[in-house]
């Protein structure tokens, strides 16, 4: 799935981010709104990650998202 799609559906799919992401707090998900940038930045402040693993993460959960659906 690509990031348009991602914030478009943002709303359904942060149940999926929370279960990928147990840290991320109802009020993160709000803030992230589905956006990428948004989603990485929260996943280094909340894991300790170095931005490429975060960007890693972000993308790799967005391709799984298309096996799912």
């Amino acid at each position: 799935m690509n990031w348009d799609q991602v914030e478009g559906k943002w709303t359904e799919l942060k149940g999926k981010a929370r279960a990928s992401w147990g840290e991320l707090t109802d009020d993160d998900l709000d803030q992230i709104d589905g956006k990428r940038e948004q989603l990485v930045g929260k996943l280094q402040q909340k894991y300790g990650l170095a931005r490429e693993e975060a960007d890693k993460q972000a993308d790799e959960w967005a391709k799984d998202l298309d096996k799912e659906t």
